[in-house]
């Protein structure tokens, strides 16, 4: 599939999804759909692209902006349960399907149904945690299910080569399974780290906010490429970065982040709207593979929808049983107190669709093994992979906002907290405002009359308080020449304000008595109000300097 096709494909993708949304419908589903219907038209070209390429270019954007958006005092909160989904729930999986396809496929080793188990493990939770913020799941159903995301990947693909390399006969970096676990994890997150504390530092010298854009669209390939050439987790090392530079964005310049807002959001949609398009894309190419092997296509179909079956049962079943250990008191009281309701649990039980690393997973398997002997069922790893992966997408992501809808998961005393910590930040930035103009007041600036000053500080107060007569405010004071320089320390006072407002909320949240999601979801419009005001003051500075 050569470049113009992708370009094409992706054009295609936006058409798609945009009367998707305007009709209310979820774009994956259309994506897929109406992807695997083009697969049959004749003459189209196949959509093959190297394994590498999809893990070393698409997921490790996708992984590093989710990352970007996640707090880490959230992951922290939710350790728990999104190891047991990222870890426990991707080798109970592994294994049940290895078992499972080995005992039903005749053309599988236990080595290559073990591949499939890697395979078809991880969930990708784009299309769930996008369905659940419209519907408005409970924030920690959402953390939940996210973290899970950017955990489940490493361990998949750890699985996945340790497989690979047994069935093939290759050495891994060392022969111990679980040594190389533990060197892929420590080794990711070790790279994470050092490169996110790298370009934190040099962006906070930079003061060039396109630059500082710049260098964070290259650091998620750069991490997973320096990573993967130590042998270590690429996925664990973007996902790091991701958590580290997210968690400091609140240092980065206000333009940089407004900017690193807006690309990553448009970037983020390009890239999930060509995956889905290329799941659906692969259908008749397929069918192709399997013919082409001299396997009976309704066999390996039924081999694929039983594995399908297997796949989205045992999440529930893996999920309750926690949930009854839970429940039942064997575990610590903290994990009991936060414990999830049996709805909640049941809507994250059905939220297992699976995506890009299960695709890209499937076309990285090695056509021979090291004695030159073609691989054991790789065409029908191939094959149920994709089954799997648009299956999940078809039956559970449609289904999905009706289980939401009928189970009324939403939690009150989790937007009981989310008021008063939107209250909280709301006071904090009022004291802020109100201080930021006390001092204004104390110390003028020379050559000000007391009057003056008064009227400033009072308009600047009433801005505060009634944003939307902003506007207003700004245009009497451009409309009368007398006013400029009045309305220049206006701009000024509450440039002064509006940062005083920031400072104070990210104390309050490093002190932790503000949320992190609250901060963030308040500095976006503090963001967009202090832009506008440094962009007044930058004109204003243009004209004084013009007009001399």
């Amino acid at each position: 599939m050569n470049f113009t096709w992708i370009l094409l494909v992706v054009i295609a993708a936006i058409a798609v999804t945009g009367l998707s949304n305007r009709r209310n419908l979820q774009a994956p589903l259309v994506l897929v759909t109406v992807g695997s219907v083009a697969s049959f038209i004749p003459g189209m070209p196949r959509p093959e692209l190297d394994p590498h390429v999809i893990l070393g270019v698409v997921l490790p954007p996708l992984l590093y902006s989710a990352a970007l958006k996640f707090s880490v005092a959230t992951f922290k909160r939710n350790l728990a349960p999104i190891l047991r989904l990222g870890v426990g729930m991707v080798l109970v999986t592994a294994f049940v399907v290895a078992f499972f396809s080995e005992w039903m496929v005749p053309e599988f080793t236990i080595g290559a149904a073990l591949v499939l188990g890697a395979v078809i493990a991880p969930t990708d939770a784009v299309s769930a945690v996008a369905v659940g913020q419209k519907l408005g799941l409970p924030k920690r159903v959402i953390a939940i299910l996210t973290g899970e995301g950017l955990v489940n990947d490493a361990t998949a693909l750890t699985l996945f080569t340790v497989a690979v390399a047994a069935v093939t006969g290759t050495r891994i970096a060392t022969d111990s399974p679980l040594l190389f676990f533990a060197y892929e994890v420590i080794g990711g997150v070790v790279v994470g780290l050092v490169l996110a504390f790298v370009v934190k530092f040099v962006r906070a010298r930079m003061y060039d906010s396109p630059l500082e854009t710049g260098l964070g669209l290259v650091l998620p390939f750069a991490a997973y490429l320096a990573a993967e050439e130590l042998h270590a987790s690429g996925v664990l090392a973007v996902v790091v970065a991701g958590l580290v530079i997210g968690h400091y964005s609140t240092d980065a310049s206000i333009m940089t982040r407004l900017q690193e807002r807006s690309v990553w959001s448009s970037l983020d949609t390009l890239l999930e709207m060509f995956v889905f398009a290329y799941m659906g894309l692969q259908l008749s190419f397929v069918i192709d593979d399997v013919v082409a092997d001299g396997l009976p296509v309704l066999h390996v179909f039924a081999y694929g929808l039983a594995v399908l079956a297997v796949v989205i049962v045992i999440r529930p079943v893996w999920l309750f049983l926690s949930y009854s250990r839970v429940r039942f008191g064997v575990t610590l009281r903290r994990e009991r107190e936060n414990q999830l309701t049996w709805k909640q649990n049941l809507v994250v039980s059905w939220a297992g669709m699976r995506g890009v690393v299960t695709l890209a997973a499937a076309g990285g398997i090695p056509f021979a093994l090291s004695s030159g002997e073609p691989f054991p069922g790789r065409g029908v790893i191939q094959a149920i992979a994709f089954i799997v992966a648009v299956g999940t997408l078809l039956i559970q992501g449609s289904t999905l906002p009706f289980m939401i809808r009928r189970l009324d998961v939403a939690d009150p005393y989790e937007q009981l907290r989310t008021q008063e910590q939107m209250e909280l930040a709301r006071n904090i930035s009022r004291k802020a405002g109100e201080k930021a103009l006390a001092d204004a007041a104390a110390h003028p600036p020379p050559g000000i009359d007391g009057k003056e000053l008064q009227a400033i500080v009072e308009r600047v107060r009433r801005s505060m308080q009634a944003r939307l007569q902003l506007q207003e405010v700004d245009e009497d004071a451009d409309r009368e020449a007398a006013l400029w320089n009045a309305g220049a320390l206006f701009d000024k006072f509450r440039h002064q304000s509006l940062r005083s407002q920031r400072v104070a909320l990210i104390a309050a949240r490093d002190d932790g008595d503000l949320d992190d999601e609250v901060l963030r979801t308040v500095l976006e419009g503090l963001d967009i109000e202090e832009a506008a005001a440094e962009e007044r003051v930058r004109r204003r500075r243009a004209g004084s300097g013009a007009g001399k």
